[in-house]
């Protein structure tokens, strides 16, 4: 009987352990997820969008594929590409897209300064730029040679980030762009259509052999560029995406990711980017027995994912945590691209988009050395600053029964001095959108009633975008008002002693906003006794 006894025991516990090996699915991992407290409560990350192509000066975020292209089209934002590489690297037919890679060094890159700053500022989480369209991965990858640690900065980017990140205890995300790979890169593969170098091949076609003799021996372009478009056959192809996989399971498993990011409105390649999200969570799984991490894309309805808007935001409170990305100036800092922000239209976005539910990630725009533009980090001071003061009205924070009140009230304003035409047809067309709807400094200033909420264990915190001296009116905070808020028993300004004089009455909060504040941004005031 004892035998019998232990045999049952040794099955069970086989059972068991095989039951916990087991991965589950995309559709069984549903039921595990729930997205972590971490993202939950952030309100703010920062995002370092940096690679090889921030190098040179100018052209813009789609350097590598725009330095092929003498026309450009309507990709403007490239238009000065391949003048400026002729001119400063010599003609894409000897001097490619390769050999930029090459001259990237990131010399003064130190992470550890990076991260504490971000911290400093109020950051709760941290992501870096994993690999862009040039399929350039910013890691030290086993399974492709195109790499930061064999090539250019001879570094381990995605890893150095990683160890000062957890030093700073920040969780830790990584953004994957290169699944356009296949299309984006086919202008290396052309020719000038007019001039001396006319019909001469670009680089895109060079082979291995090539490369003897020269700095990129024993590098194979054709892993870089893929094949010339002739060549490729449908098992290339098939190749190509399985690779793509080992590539980004060892990213997220080596480096222990916290957040993967996606630059697409699906999983990358269909199948093979549901594979890697699928073996990611099950490795989470596995590892700290639930899921404490997030896929990141701008998906249209898929479970176990958070929703990404690129440049914009959601124009209503969604029930789920959602993220909306916003850079400075260009994803890639280019000194042709002026800057679309300043430390207000930061802060206006960030209340916005808190108020509805989601999280900030602001890009900070690095120079080709690591290091921070003088410009871009007075903008993340004052950010800081902000937060300093006014970080309780965003972290842990969740919506109100409406995100705001006097909505839009700078539409009624068109014919004022702040407004062009131009602004009133492209206020229009944000209300039509979310994905690249920001505001910036060119779009019309919020008149000075317009608000926007969050809350906490209680408290209301109220956001004047664009505050100024003397009374403003809130209709939602009525007595008699629809959303029912109850009776306010306080109201204070955060950073700010001095009691806030108010009067609330059936059709609406009647305040009196000071005309000495905390901030020049944004003011916030803390309202007890709402419901």
């Amino acid at each position: 009987m004892k035998k019998i006894a232990s045999t049952i025991l040794l099955l069970f516990v086989f059972l068991i352990g095989s039951a916990q090996e087991k991965k589950l699915t995309w559709e069984e991992l549903k039921n595990e997820f729930e997205c972590p407290q971490w993202f939950e409560n952030a309100g703010f990350g920062v995002w370092a969008h940096w690679g090889a192509q921030v190098q040179p000066e100018m052209g813009g975020g789609w350097y590598a594929r725009h330095l092929y292209m003498p026309d450009v089209g309507k990709q403007l934002w490239g238009k000065n590409a391949y003048k400026y590489h002729c001119e400063h690297y010599g003609h894409p037919s000897e001097f490619g897209y390769k050999d930029v890679l090459n001259e990237w060094k990131a010399k003064n890159l130190d992470t550890d300064v990076l991260l504490k700053y971000f911290k400093k500022i109020g950051a709760k989480y941290f992501m870096i730029l994993a690999n862009h369209h040039d399929r350039f991965d910013n890691f030290n990858s086993t399974y492709f040679e195109w790499n930061s640690v064999n090539v250019g900065p001879h570094k381990d980017i995605v890893g150095e980030f990683e160890k000062s990140s957890r030093k700073y205890g920040l969780p830790f995300g990584v953004s994957s762009h290169d699944d356009r790979f296949l299309k984006w890169w086919l202008p290396a593969f052309g020719a000038d259509k007019t001039g001396p170098y006319k019909g001469v091949p670009y680089d895109g076609h060079m082979t291995k052999a090539d490369g003897i003799g020269k700095w990129w021996e024993g590098l194979d372009p054709a892993n870089l560029y893929g094949l010339p478009p002739e060549k490729r056959t449908p098992e290339w192809e098939t190749k190509m995406k399985e690779t793509w996989v080992k590539r980004h399971r060892e990213l997220v498993t080596k480096y222990d990711v916290d957040m993967l990011w996606f630059d697409g409105h699906d999983f990358p390649y269909g199948k093979y980017g549901k594979e890697v999200c699928t073996d990611f969570y099950n490795y989470k799984l596995k590892k700290y027995g639930k899921l404490n991490a997030i896929v990141c894309g701008k998906f249209t309805d898929e479970p176990s994912t958070i929703k990404d808007f690129e440049k914009g935001g959601s124009s209503i409170i969604l029930p789920k945590r959602w993220q909306g990305t916003l850079s400075i100036n260009s994803w890639f800092y280019k000194k042709d691209r002026p800057n679309k922000h300043n430390a207000r239209t930061v802060i206006e976005t960030l209340v916005d988009v808190n108020s509805k539910n989601g999280n900030l990630l602001l890009n900070i725009a690095l120079l080709p050395d690591g290091t921070m533009p003088k410009d871009q980090k007075e903008i993340f001071d004052k950010v800081g600053e902000w937060m300093k003061i006014n970080g309780d009205a965003i972290y842990a924070c969740k919506p109100w029964k409406i995100y705001g009140d006097n909505l839009r009230s700078d539409a009624n304003h068109a014919n004022s001095d702040n407004i062009r035409e131009v602004d009133a047809k492209e206020l229009k067309k944000q209300l039509q959108n979310d994905q690249f709807n920001q505001r910036t400094i060119a779009s019309p200033m919020f008149h000075s009633n317009e608000v926007r909420f969050t809350t906490k264990k209680g408290t209301l915190y109220m956001f004047v975008l664009n505050p100024q001296k003397g009374q403003i009116k809130i209709p939602s905070l009525g007595t008699s008002s629809k959303q029912q808020p109850g009776h306010i028993k306080s109201i204070k300004m955060l950073g700010a002693r001095k009691k806030v004089d108010y009067q609330q009455k059936e059709d609406g909060l009647i305040l009196n906003v000071p005309n000495h504040r905390p901030t020049n941004f944004v003011t916030v005031f803390e309202i007890k006794g709402v419901d």
